[in-house]
């Protein structure tokens, strides 16, 4: 596939009379080619008109028709998967093999998993409450209910997810499924592997008879056009992962709309590690080794990387600290992202280390891309007293807290924001002795996870991916998994409607056999 550096807008691509810029491989500092040139206020428009003209044909397609579109697209994916996979590792130097693979991987899994979820149908909860007529003192009339789709909705290509929670990711799929158009505007650090993966999807647009506009994608290396993005009125939701800063922003834009409109952002968490004596009687070098590689895993620019590990005092601990320290300081520096977040990395782990001790450090790092990795340890009473420590860094760091005993974890607990994860590891008597922890950690976090670490996200129906702010603007939804979909649907009640001209989820002979309540409970039961 040729890369010709232009948006995508519905059945026309981009002008080449705007501002270019260029992705820039990481490891050597230099542009890839082509040049990228932003879209024009005049092209996002022509971007979210050609998306919400689609919305009407689109959003009443069958589920099973959505469905065929998204195993097109997983096909395409894999069938594309070499070049791909060359493309994003050009622009982001992650490692094409596991890390890439498994994420091309993951990209065309979680698309069948929405199409799986469109063929049988129940997802959208339809609820029947028959008339009762005879009813005293009042009648009752029909009442039906279901899920329907939002509207076009506007996705955020992520920085550290070139392919995954990219243009092809959980958001953009998830929005798909539920029979919403979507508006992608890609990552500048990746412009490359998104066109790519945009005209995969405008292949599968055009080869099943949908509405050009169903997809379209716009390039910017700024802020104005995500800005008028989420502002345009066709725009009916926002799905957004990247940093506290940039989420919030969103949010702010979303709600000061003269209509505002649900913008579900991830963005930052720290997703704390409670350590019991037993994890570390049953081998402290081999839980630190354990943890070091979570840390670090993709340069520590995981949203679930380990950023705050709780140590009681224990005979094991000083064994577990001190390979740790060692792990840290044998690490050659890692190659970032973006130099924009190598020096976002430095500025805060600078900033840290002026505040509390270092307890490890790697070689210094000395390309504008790359960062070495750093432990730091505070007290109990010190983390307490300075809540900002747990604030995420996004690197290859982590904040080790000693604890006097476990029964600081109570408080420590009480005093986290939310996250995405929070992990106990200990045997199972230490864990049954720490339900209370367990009960705290439940309004904190949207996952726990005990004897194993938070990194890596498994796409399935049951994973949780969100948590309360900081980590997302809602934690009602996830990201990941295939209850993602919920957060681009609402509910609508069909009162007294003839049985013809209700959708066929509510019909009386239930003709997709989907799963139904009928007054509240399992039809046929």
């Amino acid at each position: 596939m040729e890369l010709k550096g232009l948006s995508f807008l519905g059945t026309q691509r981009g002008s080449r009379d705007t501002l270019t810029f260029h992705a820039i491989n990481p490891q050597t500092g230099a542009p890839i080619p082509p040049s990228y040139h932003s879209a024009s206020l005049a092209e996002l428009n022509a971007a979210v008109q050609a998306a919400a003209e689609a919305f009407p044909v689109y959003s009443q397609l069958p589920g099973k028709a959505r469905a065929a579109f998204l195993r097109r697209i997983a096909d395409s994916i894999d069938a594309h998967a070499t070049v791909l996979i060359e493309r994003a590792h050009l622009e982001s130097a992650l490692p094409a093999t596991p890390r890439l693979s498994g994420e091309t991987a993951r990209t065309s899994n979680q698309l069948r998993v929405f199409a799986t979820l469109l063929e049988e149908g129940s997802w959208v909860q339809a609820r029947i409450d028959p008339a009762l007529p005879d009813r005293k003192p009042l009648p009752r009339v029909d009442l039906r209910s279901m899920l329907r789709p939002l509207g076009p909705v506007a996705v955020f290509g992520a920085s550290n997810f070139p392919l995954a929670f990219s243009v092809a990711g959980g958001d953009t799929a998830s929005a798909l499924a539920a029979g919403c158009p979507v508006v992608v505007k890609a990552h500048a650090a990746h412009p490359g592997t998104s066109e790519l993966v945009a005209e995969i999807i405008a292949q599968a647009v055009a080869a099943e008879s949908l509405p050009a506009g169903v997809f379209t994608m716009v390039f910017d290396s700024g802020i104005d056009i995500a800005t008028a993005l989420v502002q345009h009125p066709e725009i009916k939701a926002v799905a957004f992962t990247g940093s506290l800063r940039g989420g919030r922003a969103l949010m702010d834009l979303t709600a000061a709309r003269p209509q505002p409109i649900p913008c579900f952002t991830e963005m930052s968490s720290g997703n704390p590690v409670f350590v019991l004596p037993s994890a570390l009687r049953k081998g402290p070098a081999e839980l630190a080794k354990n943890l070091f590689g979570s840390v670090t895993l993709g340069a520590g620019q995981m949203c679930t990387k380990p950023g705050i590990v709780l140590v009681p005092e224990s005979p094991d601990g000083p064994a577990f600290f001190e390979e740790l320290k060692s792990l840290v300081a044998q690490s050659q520096p890692f190659t970032l992202l973006t130099a924009g977040i190598a020096r976002e990395y430095a500025r805060a782990t600078v900033a840290r280390s002026g505040q509390i001790p270092v307890a490890a450090s790697g070689p210094v790092a000395e390309a504008a891309h790359q960062a070495e990795p750093k432990l730091f340890t505070v007290c109990f009473e010190q983390l307490l007293a300075q809540p900002e420590l747990t604030e995420e860094i996004f690197g290859p760091d982590t904040l080790l807290v000693s604890c006097d005993s476990t029964s600081d974890y109570i408080s420590a607990a009480q005093s986290l924001d939310g996250h995405l994860t929070a992990t106990i590891l200990g045997d199972e008597a230490d864990l049954l002795a720490h339900r209370e922890l367990v009960q705290i950690l439940e309004q904190k976090a949207g996952r726990l996870i005990v004897n194993g670490f938070p990194t890596g996200v498994e796409v399935a129906h049951a994973m949780v991916h969100g948590g309360p702010y900081p980590s997302t603007s809602d934690p009602r939804f996830t990201s990941v998994g295939s209850q993602a979909i919920y957060r681009f649907a609402k509910p609508v009640c069909y009162q007294n409607f003839p049985d013809a001209l209700l959708p066929p989820e509510l019909q009386a002979a239930n003709p997709l056999n989907i799963t139904r309540f009928i007054d509240g409970k399992p039809e046929g039961v």
